[in-house]
């Protein structure tokens, strides 16, 4: 696994103070980008939280997310999480060091108070002495909350005191681009009210034996309630390693109801699922991979569009119509760019690859944010589109005609079969996967070079090993 060292600095750690109005909780920022730019410790919001003892609850447990791995469990992890600034809330996300769990924190317009939201996003502090005080929060402790350095420390600031150096697998960065194109395929499934929501989440496992996974679990909403099956009967959600919500449990007590999303199920293959604790003036979401030993980072959601110029063309012209907005509306961005719906959703996802949007299950939208990475990183280190390109660079991939064959250029060849636009293939990627995790780099490659082809059914033969 590749990894990459990040200096995140701070100009002094995070923490949490008491003051003669209550107290102040001070959350230090890191190099980020605003609409002014590229800023070293961009401050974000100073204000009060609605509700102190919820919003502590809910950072903490985006912070056990950001520390924990749920595979491999004996290997250490540690990620300072992402906050970003809408101008009308923050959002505080985080993934877990296996890459199979991402969390999001988004406090509300209600749940802020006596402050106005800025634009941006940055890395934020949160160390273990400000965990250690944030979970002894009362709930009538009056708190103020500043994002990003106060005024003075602007105006005097010399340099960073405190610097972190923070591994960062590639597959992290992948993840978060796969995490949003695979939750804009979900469906609100079920919605559970507060005692019913607290009484499934407690009766969930913490571990497997011995830190393992409990594997695949099924559930079937069943009116207000949601009740286990041991098979994805019609209306069922997957619950892949239930063991994987343990951080939930950090705000039980203040839900007020719990909403699950998930795709359509078409077949009794795992999937991925999203998991919804509503909170005054907040909510906190928790994304699961389809398997505990599975991070998002392989689930290929983003190869098709990757794999197209015009998307690159695309997301350039939609990059610039992007303001920070809560709420992305594909139809507004299709009539102020000129581009059909179905191409501004995968410019997007190509956006998406460089973390400049991320996916709210709540609102089925998207939201613009900016992460530290770029979609050349991405591209670098996903080995199937390397591939992919390799064989349309060697020349490997030829059309036959209207026909839409593809003849092989070696004695290895793998035929790939074009059904209304789905592509399947005859190598052992597909026999495995068989599309579950994205198309082979042999689909890629025929989808590279019949960029613009007619749909239906054909048959191609592209040159190559299975992958």
């Amino acid at each position: 696994m590749t990894r990459s060292l990040q200096a995140v600095a701070y100009t002094r750690s995070s923490t949490l103070e008491s003051a003669p109005d209550g107290r102040r909780l001070g959350l230090e920022t890191s190099r980020g980008t605003t609409p002014r730019g590229v800023e070293d410790h961009p401050r974000f919001f100073a204000g009060f939280l609605t509700s102190p003892q919820v919003a502590s609850a809910g950072l903490l447990a985006v912070a056990d997310v950001a520390g924990t791995r749920y595979y491999q469990q004996q290997l250490r992890s540690s990620l300072d999480p992402v906050v970003t600034g809408n101008g009308d809330r923050l959002r505080f996300e985080s993934f877990s060091g296996c890459g199979g769990v991402y969390a999001r924190l988004d406090v509300l317009a209600a749940g802020l108070d006596g402050g106005e939201v800025g634009h941006g996003t940055t890395n934020v502090d949160v160390n273990n002495p400000l965990r250690d005080a944030l979970s002894r929060i009362g709930s009538d402790d009056p708190l103020h909350m500043r994002v990003g350095p106060d005024e003075m420390a602007v105006t005097t600031l010399d340099g960073p005191v405190v610097e972190k150096k923070v591994p960062l697998p590639d597959r992290w960065l992948r993840g978060f681009a796969e995490a949003q194109v695979t939750a804009a395929g979900f469906d609100l499934r079920a919605e559970l009210p507060a005692a019913e929501a607290v009484r499934f989440l407690r009766s969930l496992p913490r571990s497997g034996a011995r830190g393992s996974s409990r594997g695949v679990q099924w559930v079937v909403p069943a009116g207000r309630v949601l009740r286990p099956t041991t098979r994805p009967v019609p209306g069922a959600v997957c619950l892949p390693g239930p063991e994987r919500l343990v951080a939930l449990q950090r705000v039980l007590r203040h839900a007020s109801a719990l909403r699950v999303y998930g795709p359509a199920l078409t077949g009794t293959a795992a999937a991925a699922s999203a998991w919804e604790v509503v909170l005054p003036g907040m909510r906190l979401t928790l994304t699961l991979s389809p398997e505990a030993s599975r991070g998002f980072s392989g689930e290929g959601g983003v190869l098709d569009a990757l794999a197209t110029d015009e998307a690159a063309e695309d997301a350039e012209l939609i990059s610039v119509l992007l303001a920070w907005e809560p709420r992305i509306d594909v139809g507004d961005l299709s009539a102020a760019s000129g581009l059909p719906a179905e191409r501004v959703r995968a410019a997007l996802v190509r956006l998406g690859t460089s973390g400049r949007v991320g996916y709210d299950t709540a609102e089925a939208a998207y939201f613009h944010r900016e992460l530290p990475y770029d979609a050349e990183r991405v591209e670098r280190h996903n080995p199937r589109l390397r591939a992919a390109r390799d064989l349309v660079g060697a020349g490997a991939v030829v059309l036959d005609g209207t026909l839409g064959t593809v003849t092989a250029q070696d004695g290895h060849a793998h035929r790939v079969r074009d059904d209304a636009g789905v592509l399947s293939c005859t190598c052992l990627w597909w026999a495995k996967y068989r599309g579950g995790r994205g198309p082979c780099k042999h689909a890629l490659a025929v989808r590279m070079v019949r960029r613009g082809a007619v749909s239906g059914q054909a048959e191609v033969l592209v040159a190559g090993g299975a992958r």
